[in-house]
């Protein structure tokens, strides 16, 4: 597919954080947009509102008259779409070429110098801090990102005359093998993706596979601890949190009105007094991710000072929702058992003295089956539990498999097993200190309810 002929795109899951990112390049060209997805959400009112034709019935009668009729139009789909959905039978009926997600940002890679960012967390955090370093600074940059920057109330960054695409490399269905980036970050390789994987050890090596596709006269980047599994490279550098034998770390590292400040020490020097807005280690230890493939690709130290003490979030990503002398609440993405594990902690180092209190919605029951004793460890950092039913995205229930598995496990005497539409209620008649609302799949649609029902 030449993207330069394209005259019109349609989506078959328009309403997914990575689809609608391509959408709004797409539109940003001006070229005409249609779409369907299951549900409309403020993601696809969003996209209407700056121009597509979305519709949420799967019914082929409501497609655009002539739609599979004309030449040069692309079709994009994402494998989050049931192979049983009407629309997508229909195309396929008609011989029509079905784009992967991944397969159009392979191609859009091609017209830069793009820097891959991959891992099983921290993917969409690194992904936005690197964008918005390399945006604010003289180098600039085209960004699809998993997550809205929250300074830019959207998941996509262009730039006229930049020759650099930052884009999260998804290992989910082996999609970041669509890419050759000129730049790859490797942030964690934790099992998960079972259902995709036969194993942990497969996982590995596709990370390993992406890793190879990096051009010869570019850079891989990895966290420190998995340097073991890439000794055979020859073009790596290696980051940490503040271990000095990797090539990028932090030093000097201090927590001032709950800020950090730190130095950053690399290959070819030291960046000092950088202050970071977001709380937890993790995100610390993401902005040194970032600000490696920020100096990798040319970026000054003064402008990642200025650009990281500005960086103003990502929503989802230990978002702060509310914030007052009674209660602090926090929404965040975390959907596998090592991201709670670090979402919580660094809550409690946060707020040692608070009570926290933590809903969570089980994302898959793959994954819900695959670690249901991760889960529960992790979500007894917390002292209340709340679990919601499991979001089941793409899968068939497996037969057995509820919230009720992790609840059963978790250490913690105050947990209990909550229906959806009870927990504004719920929420509201408990005394909440530090409230956390964790998941992957729609308890997004909740923050605005409790945010309103709790300030």
């Amino acid at each position: 597919m030449n993207l330069e002929k394209v005259n019109k795109v349609y989506f078959l899951g328009i309403g997914g954080i990575g689809m609608s990112a391509i959408a709004r390049y797409f539109m940003q060209k001006n070229i005409p947009v249609y779409g369907y997805d299951k549900t409309a959400s403020p993601l696809t009112q969003k996209l209407v509102e700056e121009g597509a034709e979305i519709i949420y019935q799967d019914d082929i009668e409501l497609l655009p008259i002539g739609l599979t009729k004309e030449n040069d139009i692309l079709y994009i789909f994402t494998p989050a779409i049931p192979q049983n959905n009407v629309i997508f039978q229909y195309f396929k009926k008609e011989n029509i070429r079905l784009y992967k997600r991944s397969e159009i940002l392979g191609l859009l890679s091609q017209q830069y110098k793009c820097i891959g960012i991959a891992g099983t967390h921290g993917k969409t955090t690194v992904s936005s801090m690197t964008a918005h370093l390399l945006h604010s600074s003289s180098i600039g940059c085209q960004a699809f990102l998993g997550g809205i920057l929250k300074d830019h109330e959207s998941n996509l960054l262009t730039h006229e005359t930049s020759q650099w695409m930052v884009v999260e490399a998804d290992e989910y269905d082996r999609s970041f093998l669509q890419l050759h980036p000129h730049i790859g970050l490797i942030t964690a390789m934790d099992a998960d993706h079972l259902d995709i994987y036969s194993n942990h050890s497969q996982l590995q090596n596709t990370f390993k596979e992406y890793a190879k596709q990096v051009d010869n006269d570019g850079q891989v980047i990895i966290h420190y601890q998995l340097k073991e599994h890439f000794s055979d490279f020859t073009n790596t550098k290696t980051y940490s949190l503040d271990n000095p034998s990797s090539d990028i770390y932090a030093s000097n590292i201090q927590l001032k009105q709950g800020l950090y400040h730190f130095d950053l020490v690399h290959p070819e020097g030291r960046i000092e007094d950088l202050r970071l807005n977001m709380p937890g280690m993790i995100n610390l230890e993401n902005a040194i991710a970032a600000s490696a493939l920020a100096i990798e690709s040319g970026v000054k130290g003064e402008e990642i000072r200025k650009a990281l003490a500005n960086f103003g979030g990502v929503k989802r990503r230990m978002e702060l929702v509310i914030k007052n002398e009674k209660l602090s609440y926090y929404d965040d993405y975390a959907h596998h058992p090592e991201e709670i594990k670090a979402a919580l902690s660094s809550l409690k180092k946060l707020y040692p003295e608070k009570k926290m209190t933590v809903v969570f919605q089980p994302h898959l029951f793959s994954r819900t089956q695959d670690f249901q004793d991760g889960f529960a460890q992790s979500l007894s950092i917390a002292d209340e539990i709340i679990l919601l039913d499991i979001y089941p995205a793409r899968e068939e229930p497996i037969p057995g498999v509820t919230s009720q598995i992790i609840l059963d496990k978790i250490s913690k005497q105050h947990k209990q097993l909550l229906r959806k539409e009870k927990l504004i209620s719920t929420l509201k008649n408990m005394d909440l200190e530090l409230l956390v609302t964790l998941g992957a799949g729609d308890i997004d649609r909740f923050v605005e309810p409790i945010k309103n029902e709790l300030s």
